[in-house]
């Protein structure tokens, strides 16, 4: 058991989020939870901040992590089993997080079943490395399949921090944006959490989520829960629902 565990995070207002969107938490197959006693260390501390329900978002990389359903699946049947042999009260579900590649506009273009947070809503994440070069080509794509696209963490693609209004853009386009929390504190470095609050502040941001990959991300969010409780709690109201 994780020793940061033992104390709860103390804040004046409640956590901003019951149900995570976006997370890293299934045992094996991405660079999250490395295992399901991993998986069950993140999914305890995400109950400690007074999160119910999450969504695991293995990323789906062509070059690093060639997951599919049926790896996705048996890595979530995987932990649910865990969860209820030690009778953990903790609701999950899983779908993915897409790059945005030649592979999945193939998908896209084959018609191929894709795996979607809750209806049509699906998770999909530029290049860190190389920015988009046709992002109206990519959103019409993706919404004239009948698809919504949520962007993983637009405050992170560091070729956006010069130019703001991208974000706006973005949002033009059809991209619901996801802000990741631990960018609101400065997880990833100032100007990256500059870009969060940007987004957060102007009512771009459709949704916050912990993109949760390790007990380091978690000790976090929980040491920084009041400060993410205070900004975003202030500033943000989720008004689309996502359920499982």
């Amino acid at each position: 058991m994780l020793s940061f565990l033992k104390s709860k995070p103390k804040q004046d207002l409640p956590f901003p989020i019951t149900t995570d969107i976006h997370s890293h938490i299934l045992p094996g197959i991405d660079d999250g939870a490395q295992d399901v006693e991993n998986s069950i260390e993140l999914i305890l501390g995400m109950k400690q901040l007074g999160i119910t329900t999450a969504i695991a978002t293995p990323h789906i990389k062509s070059d690093s992590y060639p997951n599919t359903e049926e790896t996705i699946s048996a890595a979530f049947v995987l932990l649910q089993a865990e969860l209820k042999r030690k009778a953990i009260d903790f609701k999950i579900g899983y779908a993915a997080e897409y790059l945005m590649d030649d592979v999945f506009f193939n998908k896209i273009r084959n018609n191929e079943s894709l795996l979607c947070l809750s209806g049509k809503h699906l998770l999909v994440e530029f290049s860190f490395a190389v920015p988009p070069m046709y992002m109206e080509k990519m959103a019409y794509e993706i919404l004239m399949a009948g698809y919504i696209p949520v962007l993983a963490h637009p405050e992170r693609y560091v070729y956006f921090h010069d130019q703001y209004k991208t974000y706006n853009r973005l949002e033009e386009l059809g991209f619901l944006l996801q802000v990741n929390l631990l960018s609101t504190i400065g997880f990833h470095g100032t100007p990256i959490q500059k870009a969060a609050k940007y987004i957060i502040t102007n009512e771009l941001a459709s949704f916050v989520a912990t993109d949760l990959h390790h007990t380091r991300g978690l000790q976090a969010l929980i040491t920084g829960s009041k400060e993410i409780a205070q900004f975003v709690g202030k500033n943000f109201n989720e008004n689309i629902d996502i359920s499982i």
